[in-house]
């Protein structure tokens, strides 16, 4: 089922301030917390929805991305949000030291078996991948070798005493939704349920060693230069029986030879002799799927754009592709022999070569104009 807009859920408008956006949330919070709707599916789903809304909202970095690219922008690996159904509600809880000033913290007992063991996550890592810009149109898929914390072979774990296994310690707690059990991840055995009985001399005292992995990364075509893509589980590991952390890898576009890049439309200067431009011309120019042939027409101006359709980028956004726009520029030679300048000379009086632009004929801010438009 597709998601609903981030601002509709939490019913505040896209200009909305931090504050509003905090106070929205701390409203929905409220009116679905699990422990004012015990065993209600559906106010545990809006709940959820809430605090995967705010998550990303509250962010600058991942709200400017949002409002660019919508759900899209975290979906395919793209990173940020709870992903949906799979999000740890301790995560969700974490927030609210921040929305109620305090008094909340680790998993609550309303919801869902809280008081079941409390699996740790491990670190996450982060890369950077350099990507051409051909790479970028078309999509790849990278092969990068990483090396990541892995549990140590021969490494074994005994429950925890203080925990019991649960890797959490319950507490009451006063708030103004009245007496609430939280809990909190145990001093202990660090929140894992378990404590370290033997492990190999190479290992850390988590019972973890580094390992070097090759990962294959799919990068799906249209990304932009500094967007972070997601590895699920492909960080370190957690000790014991807890869940890897994911590989974040943030994207670096290499400049192109002859391409610029605008969003999802190239440009390309493409240069003709003053001869070329008189007589006409086809020309063999770079794109991102290959060379390609165009046709100059005899009387070429100056900054006439041309513009072939569907040779730019795809939208990350699954819009379609953007266009190749291709800058017409004619050369003038800076230095003439006599007889080309006896040419020109005689030419100077000439009607057939003075200017006589056309009203078709567009000024160069008028092109300038539909270049961004």
């Amino acid at each position: 089922m597709a998601k609903r807009d981030y601002y509709e859920v939490l019913g505040i408008s896209k200009g909305a301030s931090a504050s509003e956006i905090k106070k929205a949330y701390r409203k929905k919070a409220i009116e679905f917390h699990p422990d004012k709707n015990p065993d209600d599916k559906g106010a545990e789903a809006k709940f959820k929805e809430a605090a995967e809304a705010y998550e990303v909202l509250s962010d600058e970095n991942k709200k400017a991305r949002y409002d660019q690219f919508g759900h899209q922008a975290f979906e395919n690996g793209g990173g940020g949000g709870f992903g949906g159904g799979g999000m740890n509600m301790d995560d969700i809880f974490s927030q609210f030291g921040d929305i109620f000033g305090g008094g909340f913290g680790g998993g609550f007992s309303g919801f869902g078996g809280g008081g079941g063991q409390r699996r740790v996550k491990g670190s996450n890592l982060r890369i950077r991948v350099k990507l051409t810009l051909e790479e970028i149109a078309n999509g790849v898929e990278k092969k990068i070798k990483v090396k990541r914390k892995v549990q140590a072979p021969g490494t074994t774990y005994n429950t925890c005493s203080t925990c019991n296994g649960t890797g959490q310690v319950t507490r009451i707690t006063n708030t103004i939704l009245g007496r609430m059990q939280t809990a909190s991840p145990c001093n202990v055995c660090g929140g894992s349920g378990q404590t370290i009985d033997k492990k190999p001399a190479d290992a850390d005292a988590q019972g973890l060693k580094i390992s070097e992995e090759t990962v294959s990364i799919k990068i799906p075509g249209g990304v932009v230069d500094g967007m972070q893509l997601k590895v699920s589980g492909k960080g370190n590991e957690a000790p014991g029986n807890g869940i890897s952390g994911d590989l974040l890898v943030a994207i670096e576009e290499v400049e192109h030879e002859k391409l610029q890049r605008e969003g999802d439309n190239l440009h390309y200067d493409l240069y003709v002799s003053f001869p070329e431009a008189v007589l006409g011309t086809s020309k063999e120019i770079d794109t991102v799927t290959g060379k390609v042939r165009i046709k100059v027409e005899a009387g070429v101006q100056s900054g006439k754009i041309l513009r072939l359709r569907g040779k730019g980028i795809p939208s990350i956004n699954g819009y379609g592709k953007g266009d190749l726009l291709v800058h017409v520029n004619v050369w003038t030679p800076k230095t003439l022999n006599k007889q080309q300048r006896q040419f020109f000379e005689n030419m100077l009086e000439d009607d057939h070569f003075s200017p006589k632009p056309e009203k078709s004929e567009k000024s160069f801010f008028e092109k300038v104009k539909d270049m961004f438009s």
